[in-house]
């Protein structure tokens, strides 16, 4: 994710990317059990986008 792209995000839609960041983590995680993984980056880069995510509704809440 572009750090411009979450400045400008809601508390909500930064809630509804996690879900669907963490389903595709999930899906990933069997795709590499059945060795059908393409592209191992991704699950690091879908972490890291969720742990952005989660960095800016705290500072959303706190603000």
């Amino acid at each position: 994710m572009k750090k411009k792209d979450l400045n400008k995000m809601t508390k909500s839609q930064a809630i509804k990317d996690i879900d669907k960041l963490k389903k595709d983590l999930f899906n990933f995680r069997f795709q590499k059990i059945n060795g059908q993984l393409t592209n191992p980056a991704k699950v690091k880069e879908t972490r890291k986008s969720i742990a952005q995510l989660k960095t800016l509704i705290n500072r959303k809440i706190n603000a």
